[in-house]
């Protein structure tokens, strides 16, 4: 049984930075990928940052340069690091396993996930 899951969300001014981390259990990185799904008020989830079994990494353009996925393959724990955070990062960010790129109908696994808030 898969689980997932994640913790570092809060609150954090425009500018400042937040990680997460998602502890993991259950799975095994044999196919698929794992990453972060982030989901906004009154918008459709979407994919965040992602780490495909090879290792190679996805970002969201949205993201790129602000925030770094990495896993602790000991720990089975995946992280996020934000920085630069914007009021447009606010959402609820989800912890997600076996999962095709950023496309959210190819996850297979996915956390409970916790709040970012960033106020504007």
């Amino acid at each position: 049984q898969v689980q997932l899951v994640e913790s570092g969300g809060g609150s954090v001014q425009a500018g400042g930075s937040l990680r997460l981390s998602c502890a993991a259990s259950g799975y095994t990185y044999s196919s698929g990928c794992i990453g972060w799904f982030r989901q906004a008020p009154g918008k459709e989830r979407e994919g965040v940052a992602v780490i495909e079994s090879d290792g190679s990494t996805s970002y969201a353009d949205s993201v790129k340069g602000r925030f770094t996925i990495s896993n602790d393959n000991a720990k089975n724990t995946l992280y996020l690091q934000m920085n630069s955070l914007k009021p447009e990062d606010t959402a609820v960010y989800y912890c997600a396993a076996d999962c095709e790129g950023l496309v959210v109908a190819g996850v297979n696994y996915w956390g409970q996930g916790t709040q970012v808030t960033v106020p504007s």
